[in-house]
């Protein structure tokens, strides 16, 4: 089989379900050269060397083909610049330090971790919402209501809303997806979503400053080392990043989970083990697949007996790394127990996923308390069907059975 051909499989939704034999076959040639000129790396220590090479850029603003689609004739001009995590030194380090100042230690080491008896609540009024059936969809009336329900509270985004930056965030990542069409039209409806995100963030930021709360979104609006426009790109990413990522995550959680009763069992009877049941997650079957968009070489790069030349597009298959036999022992068994299990479920380097504390604590709780509380739950169709997404990867709906459903 063919690099290109592996690579473009993998890409093929028919292969959605099970990547994983692909990126075995790409693993081969660690660095490898694609028809249309980009780079696909799919080994560990390749795909690591790269996370924390600074002659790597993620600023897609370096691609032309990226930036030479603007707005159609009328439009507006969009009201979001580049986020953080589409940034390089300095302008993404003075960023990411001034909203972590805001969502974390040192600045404020109680505001995720405080969301905790919050979080609680929610899944035990989700799973209750369970009652008086024996089935359920565990995407739509799980692992999505529960991070969108979160990060609207942690923002001070109004939850009702989400109907609408439910539909820009999807209208955005698809604009990634080369197999939803043609570029200059995946950018187009990007440019259009991104500007009706923008307006929408624009007005609510003005209402946060007037009237500010105890949200992360007040205290961004009133940090002035954080200019408006950054503000607003800032919030459209902890916005759709909160909840897209952790919906699949969850859900790929329970799949991992219904697929192995044994486990499921064993975690009913150690709750301590969901720790390691949700890092090997991230490593086994993790809701990131890759990194696609806008990583450019700055300068000649040698790695692994290839030079990637200056220009060059790359993409890191996060998720092919997290499987080679170079770095994990039996890679495609499911540990929990697995130590050392520096998995690239986050990513690396500068871009190191921002809401990690996040994503953990809502896909522990979730696991923990559907474990316990569903009664003899099972998969009613396996595998189910999938987002169409190739590296944004988990189930686009979850149905599960159950006998019954423990209280709370």
């Amino acid at each position: 089989m063919a690099q290109t051909g592996a690579f473009e499989q993998i890409l093929d939704y028919s292969n959605r379900a099970d990547p994983y034999p692909l990126y075995a076959e790409l693993r081969k040639t660690p660095v490898a050269r694609q028809s249309d000129g980009t780079y696909v790396v799919s080994t560990y220590k390749e795909i690591v060397a790269l996370l924390h090479d600074p002659r790597v850029s993620s600023d897609p603003r370096g691609i032309p083909e990226l930036t030479a689609v603007g707005a159609a004739p009328g439009e507006e001009t969009p009201e979001l610049p580049p986020a953080f995590i589409r940034l390089d030194p300095p302008g993404h380090d003075r960023l990411r330090c001034t909203a972590m100042r805001h969502f974390g230690p040192p600045g404020t080491p109680g505001r995720v971790d405080g969301m905790a008896p919050r979080m609680a609540e929610i899944v035990t009024d989700l799973i209750d919402g369970f009652d008086g059936g024996n089935r359920a969809d565990i995407v739509d009336d799980f692992a999505y209501p529960l991070p969108v329900t979160v990060i609207c509270e942690l923002l001070g985004v109004p939850r009702e809303d989400d109907r609408l930056f439910h539909r820009w965030s999807q209208t955005i990542i698809e604009a990634n997806d080369q197999t939803t069409g043609p570029l200059p039209e995946r950018q187009r409806r990007r440019f259009s979503a991104t500007a009706e995100l923008g307006r929408y963030l624009k007005g609510l930021v003005g209402a946060h400053r007037r009237h500010p709360g105890d949200d992360l979104l007040s205290a961004l609006a009133l940090d002035a080392d954080m200019p408006s426009d950054d503000l607003l790109s800032t919030a459209a990413l902890l916005l759709i990043a909160g909840h897209e990522t952790t919906v699949n995550l969850i859900a790929n959680g329970v799949l991992t989970l219904l697929r192995r009763p044994e486990l499921l069992e064993r975690l009913r009877h150690e709750p301590d083990l969901v720790i390691g049941t949700v890092e090997e997650l991230l490593r086994y079957d993790p809701p990131v697949q890759a990194l696609a968009t806008g990583r450019n070489v700055l300068s000649d790069i040698d790695l692994a007996g290839t030079t990637i030349p200056r220009g060059s597009v790359v993409t890191l298959l996060l998720a092919s790394g997290s499987r080679d036999p170079e770095r994990f022992h039996d890679p495609d068994r499911f540990d929990p127990d697995r130590q050392d299990n520096q998995h690239l479920g986050f990513g690396g380097g500068i871009h190191y996923c921002f809401g990690a504390p996040l994503a953990r604590m809502e896909t522990q709780l979730a696991l923990t308390e559907l474990t316990r509380r569903l009664v003899n739950p099972r998969l009613v169709t396996d595998p189910p069907p999938y987002r169409q997404h190739p590296f944004l990867r988990g189930p686009r709906h979850l149905p599960i059975a159950f006998d019954g459903i423990v209280p709370a």
